[in-house]
């Protein structure tokens, strides 16, 4: 018999080696034991993707609505794809790998976009930058920090909000609020 720690139980291979859907078992039980003790919720709680990112945490404990979510989704979304349209690097990557790949130094798609593409997406772009900056000037005398960064911090960073200050929570609702009329959702 060969030393060496036991085994891990489960479906394997012929050659010896876990199957891929045991392997997605694995990584996933840990997933949810990980957001059981960290939130605080129940297993069938810690299924739901919302935990996975700041803004999904707020809409999960019903700080924000449905329509705010999937509008900073949508954001965040359009943030990430006009930083790549320009050669930005994303604000927080995920690691090293996927920096490589998603920003083109290995995985690159070949073909150019489309000009049509690029001019929709700028303009959309700018139309939801516009609307953050006006959102600003209008509470500019409100207590809190300024609605745009709100909207980076959460959306673009993905920076743990559950602890800010009411006046904070509402600023960033202002701000969605926003992006839905410029998003019509």
């Amino acid at each position: 018999m060969a030393a060496g720690r036991k085994r891990k139980p489960g479906k394997r291979y012929p050659c010896g080696k876990l199957t891929k859907q045991q392997l997605e078992m694995d990584a996933m039980s840990t997933v949810i034991d990980a957001r059981r003790r960290h939130f605080g919720v129940t297993a069938k709680q810690a299924k739901d993707e919302r935990l996975g990112t700041a803004l999904g945490r707020l809409a999960f404990r019903e700080l924000i609505s449905e329509t705010q979510y999937q509008t900073g989704v949508a954001f965040g979304q359009l943030y990430r794809d006009h930083h790549v349209m320009v050669g930005l690097p994303s604000p927080s990557p995920r690691s090293v790998a996927g920096l490589l790949i998603n920003e083109g130094i290995f995985g690159a798609s070949p073909s150019e976009p489309v000009l049509d593409v690029l001019e929709k997406l700028k303009r959309r772009f700018n139309d939801a930058t516009n609307a953050l900056d006006a959102c600003d000037r209008e509470h500019r005398m409100s207590s809190g920090r300024r609605p745009t960064l709100l909207v980076y911090r959460v959306i673009c960073s993905d920076e743990d909000a559950m602890h800010w200050p009411e006046e904070d929570i509402g600023n960033l609702r202002v701000a969605l609020n926003a992006l839905v009329r410029v998003f019509r959702m």
